[in-house]
């Protein structure tokens, strides 16, 4: 009859690698671990996001001294359309107020004229390589036109036209794009209660 103690130094005998709960949970399961680490590293670089603007975090640190161009939309009581078409035409309609075109002065008191160019730019909510910079040039009266190329995949864009001279303003919108047409107006927040 055997006792307890010989079979224990049975199992003793045994190499330890041959044990098969040493090499499921000892080796297997760390050797797993590691290897399935590296693999998600490995990818999680090759997919990582990309971020919407290069200067995004200068962007909120001068959030304040920007406002300024939005503001002077609102004062000025600047409007505009934006026709999309499907081959990539670009139709902007900068509309001053019926104020302004009847007395020949913006709203500030300067003399009303149009710019012969715009700067248009349309960022992708989340991926950096759809984004389009385009420069609308004047056409006639208060009529803009570019081309551009955009993806047909319905996203929603950062829209922002905005003129450099010397009424230095923009107009915003948020969008999904392709869509044929979008509108934009002062920003609500600067209307006095």
């Amino acid at each position: 009859m055997s006792t307890p103690t010989q079979n224990f130094k049975h199992q003793d005998t045994q190499p330890w690698y041959k044990n098969y709960m040493v090499v499921i949970f000892v080796i297997g399961l760390p050797a797993f671990v590691v290897v399935a680490c590296i693999w998600f590293v490995y990818y999680s670089y090759q997919i990582r996001d990309s971020v919407v603007r290069d200067d995004w975090y200068m962007d909120g640190k001068t959030l304040y001294h920007d406002v300024s161009r939005d503001k002077l939309t609102h004062d000025l009581d600047l409007h505009g359309k934006m026709q999309l078409a499907d081959n990539g035409d670009i139709v902007f309609y900068l509309n001053y107020p019926e104020q302004s075109l009847q007395s020949g002065k913006l709203l500030n008191g300067t003399p009303l004229t149009y710019p012969e160019k715009l700067e248009l730019s349309i960022s992708h909510a989340t991926d950096i390589k759809k984004d389009r910079d385009v420069v609308l040039q004047h056409v006639e009266g208060n009529k803009y036109s570019a081309q551009v190329d955009m993806d047909p995949v319905k996203a929603k864009y950062y829209l922002q036209v905005s003129n450099d001279g010397q009424d230095d303003w923009r107009m915003q919108h948020v969008a999904k794009l392709p869509r044929s047409e979008v509108n934009f107006n002062p920003l609500p927040v600067f209307a006095k209660s």
